[in-house]
C-alpha cells in the first residue's frame, strides 16, 4: 500500500475510507511533542517558589552546608547544631519547651470549659464571650505584653497611681507572666478546635452513661474521649504558637531576661557577623519541636475510632444553670476577660493619657497631650501610614492569590498540583513567622541573587512580600470550604450561554464567595497591620511599620508616645474593619448580603 501525502491522508481520514488508520501509521512523518507554554499556572507556581519555597528552602539548607551559600567553609557539617544546643541557646529550647507545655494544657482546659459553657448550657451573654474570643484572636501577643508592663513597670501606671505594683511585678515578670500571656493567645485557638467539634457531639452519650448509672463526672468523662481530636488539636496548635511566639519574647521575656527560643533566632540574625547557620539550626529545632507535637496528637489518636456523628445524632440540650451557677460563670468569665483583655486595655489606654510616664520628668498629669504629638509629628505618624499601605497591598494580593490556592485545592486530590499546593501550604503553616522573615534576609541578601538583578533586600517590596508570604497559607485555608461549594456546571452554563471566562466569574463566583473574601481581607489587614517578627527583621532603612514604631518609641522611654501609638493603631484596625463592613452593605447587591444566610 502506496504511502499518502499528507492532504490526502487527511482526505481520506475526513472520508472514513477503509485502511485510512494503516495509512497514517505507517506514514514516515511523526507529531512533534507539544512545546510546553508559559501559562497562567506556571507563573502562579513560580511566585509561590519565590515567596514561599525558595526562601525557606535556602535558608534551612545552610545548617549543614555554610558553603554551599557563601556562609562558611565546611560543605557538610553538624556544627550550627553543637553550638544550638549548648550554653544559653540550649536554656533557650529547654525555657521555650516546658512554657509551650505549660500553654498548650492551661489554653485547652480554659478553651474547653468556655467552649462548654457557651455552646452546653443557658449562660447568660454567651454572645459577649463568643466576641472576646474573637478579639484575643486579633490582639498581637505583644500588645497584650506591653499593656502589662504599662502597669507593673516601675514608674508605670500603678505607681503613677500611688500603688507599689513591686510584688506583682517580681511575679509576672518572668516564666509566670509569659505563660500568663501565651495563655491569653492560645485560648482562642483552643475555643475554635473543641467547640466546634462540640457542636456536633449528640446527647445521645451523655444519655446512655446516666442510663447505666453514671453521674455528671462519668458522663463529662466520655464527652473528654469522644472530643479527644479536637482536644489534641487545640493542643498541638496552641503548642505551636507558644514556642514559635516572638512578640512575648520580645517583650515580656526580653525586659524580664528570660531566655526564649524564638529570641535566640533573632539574635542570631541581628548578630555582627550574621550567624546564618546557628540561626538556621534554631529554626530547624523549632520545627522539630511542631513536628513532635503532630506525631503526638498522631499517637494519642492511632488506632481509634471517633464518628459520633449519624443518622440518629440528637440535638445536645442545653442545660439550665441554677442562680448560683449562673453568677459562678459570670464572675469567672468576667476575670478571664479582665485578665485577657481589660488589664492590658487599661494598661495601654491610661499610659497613653499621662503624660512623662516612666520617667521622673513630666507632670505625670492626664491629658491627651501624647494622642495630639503622634498626630502631629511625622516620625511618630509616619509608622502608621506605612503600614496602612503595606498592610492593604499585602491583603489585596493575599485575598486574590488566595482564591487561586483555594480553587486549586477545591479541585481534589487527583490534582498533581493541588496535592502539590496542598503540601506545601501546610508546611507553611508550621512555620513560625520570624523563620520566614530569617528565610527573607538570607535568601535575598545572597551574592547569587544578587548577581541575577534580584535586588530586594532593604526595599518595601521585600517586606510586603514576606507579610503576604504569611499570611497566603491561612488565608487559602480559610476560602477552601467557599470554593468548594462551587459547581463548574454553574460556570459552564454561563459559558454556553454566550458569557465570557471573566464575565462568567464575576457574574457566578464573586457573589457566592463575596462575604468570605471580605472576611479574608480584612483579618489579613489587621493581622498585617500589626505584624511584628516579620516588621521586625525587614523593615527597610528609613521606613518603620507600627509595631516596630511603637517598640522602637518604648524603647526610648517614651512611654506616653508609643501606647498613644497603639492605641491609635488598633483604632485603625477597627475602623478599617467598620468602615469595609459598611460599604460592602451599602455598595453590593441585595443578593450578595443575603446569600447563605436563613431567613
Amino acid at each position: 500500500m502506496a504511502i499518502q501525502s499528507a492532504p490526502l491522508r487527511d482526505q481520506i481520514r475526513a472520508e472514513g475510507r477503509p485502511g485510512a488508520e494503516l495509512d497514517v501509521a505507517i506514514s514516515p512523518r511523526r507529531r512533534r511533542p507539544p512545546r510546553p507554554r508559559f501559562n497562567a499556572l506556571t507563573a502562579f507556581w513560580l511566585l509561590i517558589v519565590a515567596i514561599l519555597i525558595l526562601p525557606i528552602a535556602l535558608f534551612l539548607a545552610v545548617a549543614f552546608s555554610p558553603a554551599l551559600l557563601s556562609q562558611g567553609p565546611d560543605w557538610l557539617t553538624l556544627s550550627a547544631f553543637s553550638t544550638a544546643l549548648t550554653g544559653h541557646l540550649l536554656l533557650g529550647f529547654v525555657n521555650s519547651l516546658v512554657i509551650g507545655i505549660v500553654t498548650a494544657l492551661a489554653s485547652a482546659i480554659i478553651g474547653f470549659a468556655l467552649a462548654w459553657i457557651v455552646i452546653r448550657t443557658d449562660a447568660p451573654a454567651r454572645g459577649i464571650w463568643t466576641g472576646v474570643v474573637f478579639a484575643l484572636f486579633l490582639t498581637p501577643s505583644y500588645l497584650i505584653a506591653l499593656g502589662w508592663e504599662r502597669l507593673l513597670e516601675p514608674n508605670g501606671v500603678l505607681q503613677t497611681l500611688g500603688w507599689d505594683p513591686t510584688a506583682a511585678r517580681d511575679v509576672f515578670y518572668g516564666p509566670v507572666g509569659i505563660v500568663v500571656v501565651l495563655t491569653v493567645k492560645g485560648i482562642p485557638f483552643a475555643y475554635l478546635a473543641i467547640s466546634n467539634a462540640l457542636r456536633g457531639l449528640g446527647h445521645e452519650y451523655e444519655d446512655a452513661v446516666r442510663v447505666h448509672g453514671g453521674g455528671a463526672i462519668a458522663s463529662m468523662r466520655v464527652v473528654v474521649a469522644l472530643l479527644a481530636p479536637a482536644i489534641w488539636a487545640a493542643l498541638a496548635i496552641v503548642f505551636a504558637e507558644s514556642v514559635s511566639d516572638f512578640g512575648v519574647a520580645s517583650t515580656l521575656a526580653n525586659d524580664s531576661h528570660f531566655t526564649v527560643a524564638t529570641f535566640e533566632l533573632y539574635t542570631a540574625v541581628q548578630a555582627f557577623p550574621v550567624q546564618f547557620p546557628v540561626a538556621s539550626a534554631i529554626s530547624w529545632v523549632l520545627l522539630i519541636f511542631v513536628v513532635l507535637a503532630l506525631l503526638a496528637q498522631s499517637r494519642a489518636l492511632k488506632g481509634r475510632s471517633y464518628r459520633v456523628l449519624g443518622g440518629r445524632s440528637r440535638r445536645a440540650i442545653r442545660r439550665r444553670l441554677s442562680a448560683v451557677e449562673k453568677v459562678a460563670v459570670v464572675i469567672g468569665m468576667s476575670l478571664l476577660v479582665v485578665i485577657a483583655l481589660g488589664v492590658p486595655t487599661f494598661g495601654a489606654v491610661s499610659a497613653s493619657l499621662i503624660d512623662g510616664l516612666g520617667s521622673l520628668a513630666g507632670t505625670h498629669a492626664w491629658t491627651l497631650a501624647n494622642y495630639a504629638r503622634v498626630i502631629t509629628s511625622p516620625d511618630l505618624s509616619a509608622p502608621l501610614w506605612y503600614s496602612m499601605q503595606a498592610a492593604t497591598i499585602a491583603a489585596s494580593v493575599t485575598t486574590v492569590l488566595a482564591v487561586v490556592c483555594a480553587r486549586l485545592l477545591a479541585a481534589g486530590r487527583t490534582n498533581l498540583s493541588s496535592r502539590m499546593l496542598d503540601m506545601v501550604l501546610l508546611a507553611a503553616v508550621a512555620l513560625p513567622g520570624i523563620v520566614f522573615a530569617a528565610g527573607y534576609i538570607f535568601a535575598y541578601n545572597l551574592p547569587l541573587t544578587n548577581a541575577m538583578g534580584i535586588h530586594l533586600y532593604g526595599t518595601t517590596t521585600l517586606l510586603v512580600l514576606a507579610y503576604i508570604a504569611t499570611a497566603l497559607p491561612s488565608t487559602s485555608r480559610l476560602l477552601v470550604g467557599s470554593m468548594s461549594q462551587i459547581q463548574d456546571s454553574m460556570l459552564h452554563s454561563s459559558r454556553v450561554h454566550g458569557s465570557g471566562a471573566i464575565f462568567a466569574w464575576l457574574s457566578i463566583v464573586l457573589p457566592v464567595i463575596s462575604r468570605p473574601l471580605l472576611n479574608a481581607w480584612l483579618l489579613t489587614f489587621t493581622a498585617t497591620l500589626l505584624e511584628l517578627p516579620v516588621s521586625q527583621l525587614l523593615a527597610p532603612p528609613g521606613q518603620q511599620p507600627i509595631s516596630v514604631g511603637i517598640t522602637a518609641t518604648l524603647a526610648k522611654y517614651d512611654f506616653g508616645g508609643g501606647t498613644a501609638m497603639e492605641v491609635l493603631a488598633i483604632l485603625t484596625a477597627l475602623l478599617v474593619v467598620l468602615v469595609a463592613t459598611l460599604i460592602f452593605r451599602l455598595a453590593t447587591p441585595r443578593g450578595w448580603r443575603t446569600l447563605g444566610t436563613a431567613k
